[in-house]
Order: C-alpha cells, then structure tokens, then sequence
C-alpha cells in the first residue's frame, strides 16, 4: 500500500504569535516552525499502517518555500520513505492547496491520503474535504480509530453528538484527529537515515494549476485581553452578580 501524508509547516504551538501593528500578517522573527500538529499524527498513522501490513510505502508531500524541508526531514525521520516538496512562494488558500495535492495525487497514484483534519495557523479544516471532492474519493474526517477490513477501510470519526463509524473502498482520503494516537519521537537512527532520503521538490508552475486565491485575508487582529476574574464569598453573592453584572440569568 502507498499512503501519501501531507505535511504543512505551522509556528510551534508554544509560540506566541504577535500580529503586524498595520495588519497584515504576523511577525515572524524569532518564530520556530513544527510539523502541523494534526499531520504529525497523520504520518504516525500512515507508519502504523504500513507496519502493521508490513509493506508498502509512506510518501511526505509539503507545500512552500525550500525551508518546508526541514519539517519533511523530521517526517522522514520518523520512518516515511520519501518526501515531495511543491516549492511554492505565494500564499494560497484551501483550493489552491487541493489542487496541488490533486495533482501530485494523480502523479504518485496513491491507494491512500492522510491529513491532518486542520492546519493550526488557520484553522480552515477544508483542503480534506476540497480534494475528495476534486478526485471524486471517499472521505472519512475528524478520524478517531482506522482499521483495514477486506477491501474497506473502517473509520470511527468524531462528530458533535458522539462517533460515527463509516467504510469505504479504497483509495480514499482520511482526516486525522487529536484521539487518533500519539507521534513517536524520530530516533537517532532515524535521524541520521532521514539526511540520506529523497526529497523531490516540483515547481508549482509545472503543475499546469491556477493557484490564485479565490480567498483573500484583509486584516488581522489580536483577540481582546481578556479581564481578570473575580472571587466570590458565597453562592449567593455569584447568582447576585451573575444577575446584575453577566445577566446570563
């Protein structure tokens, strides 16, 4: 089986993220950049996978300028194969990423497509269900638990009233969730392997694509600080305030 990841490069979680005074993006100096916390489970589920069956091949594909490799070189050191770097210097929205991917998809003709259900810097959770729809495969999202039955694979998927398990055929295209596993840490073997793997980097303009942006990001603001919280003596001094300074009742 041929499983293809997708790998985005995001500020760490642990960074704090400061937005531009006019606007216009966020500072980026002094900023560390980490695998999208969502496709780090993907890749360890694409490994699962392979290791389970105990063949077949994990292939990493990352979109953006050269330094998206350092984020592939740690997916590669946790055991993927090869990588696939779409060098491409241009902001793109969630289309314009599925339509990369669509085509790298029709290039590497993989049996699966793991992603990361969102990317934490925009937090659009659309380029899944964007590329399912452009190769017309089935989808699972927000994927919980994966198991290979026959010739389906079944997927417990997290919704708002609880789970819901679905299968289908393959190829398909998973979205992985937080409850999904945990990514193992690249080991020094895997490190000093990792330098030696193939990362093929593709221009976008060979890809024959219209990237435009059918989304355009005006402004970015800072959420409000929020005010302190205050300490009550009694229930009945919090449902006093809660009437007449929250009234919520």
């Amino acid at each position: 089986m041929k499983i293809l990841v997708t790998v985005k490069r995001v500020p760490d979680p642990e960074t704090t993220i400061r937005v531009k005074p006019d606007g216009s993006g966020i500072v980026t100096d002094n900023i560390k950049y980490v695998i999208n916390p969502f496709d780090e489970i993907a890749i360890e589920e694409a490994l699962r996978i392979k290791e389970k069956q105990g063949q077949g091949e994990v292939v990493l594909v990352s979109i953006g300028a050269k330094v998206a490799s350092e984020q592939l070189r740690t997916g590669l050191a946790m055991g993927a194969d090869r990588a696939i770097l779409v060098l491409c210097d241009q902001e793109l929205d969630s289309l314009g990423v599925a339509r990369i991917l669509a085509k790298i998809v029709e290039k590497e003709a993989p049996d699966l497509v793991l992603m990361g259900k969102q990317a934490i810097d925009d937090d659009a959770n659309q380029a899944g269900q964007m590329l399912a729809a452009l190769l017309n495969w089935p989808q699972a999202t927000f994927a919980s638990k994966v198991e290979f039955m026959d010739n389906y694979v079944q997927v417990v998927r997290e919704v708002d009233g609880g789970l819901e398990t679905v299968r289908f055929p393959l190829p398909g295209i998973i979205t992985t969730d937080l409850r999904l596993n945990e990514p193992r840490y690249a080991s020094l073997p895997g490190i000093m392997k990792a330098r030696k793997k193939e990362i093929r980097e593709i221009a976008v303009a060979e890809l024959g694509i219209d990237t435009t942006p059918l989304l355009t990001v005006h402004k970015m603001d800072p959420p409000a600080k929020k005010a302190a919280g205050k300490k009550v003596e009694s229930v009945q001094e919090l449902v006093h305030l809660l009437h007449t300074e929250a009234k919520v009742i």
